[in-house]
């Protein structure tokens, strides 16, 4: 019996650079698809957005708070907020991640509680980055 290969770490930049949330969305949630692309979803997708929004300051408890307004009014209502987040900036990145998630979950309930459960996972990475010391900002 073999031990099973750990991956190489990848830093902050590589892991970006290899990981389109939007496309994982779009996959992950589509439920034609998602059994196969919610691992991907699920942790790299989650991380690589944990990175993107803290990078762009957002606080954990914003994208928690998104993640009860998809479960209360559903990820279409989510991605037509005005301010999804304070900054425009973040505003924008995550509002583009919702409305593809409305897109591929919005008539599927089992895809929005997927939605709200990413968004609750996004959240936590950026607290566990922030409490573990983890660099908040681009080092470009």
């Amino acid at each position: 019996m073999s031990a099973a290969a750990s991956p190489e770490p990848r830093t902050d930049d590589q892991l970006l650079a290899a990981t389109d949330v939007e496309s994982l969305l779009r996959y992950g949630l589509n439920p034609e698809t998602r059994d196969a692309f919610r691992p991907a979803l699920s942790g790299d997708g989650a991380i690589a957005a944990a990175i993107t929004l803290d990078r762009l300051g957002v606080l954990p408890r914003s994208v928690a708070y998104l993640a009860k307004i998809v479960r209360a009014g559903g990820v279409r209502y989510a991605a037509e907020l005005a301010e999804p987040l304070p900054d425009p900036a973040a505003a924008d990145v995550l509002r583009g991640w919702l409305e593809t998630a409305a897109q591929v979950a919005g008539a599927d309930a089992e895809g929005e509680t997927l939605t709200a459960r990413w968004l609750d996972a996004v959240a936590e990475i950026i607290g566990l980055r922030r409490e573990t010391g983890q660099p908040s900002r681009s080092s470009r």
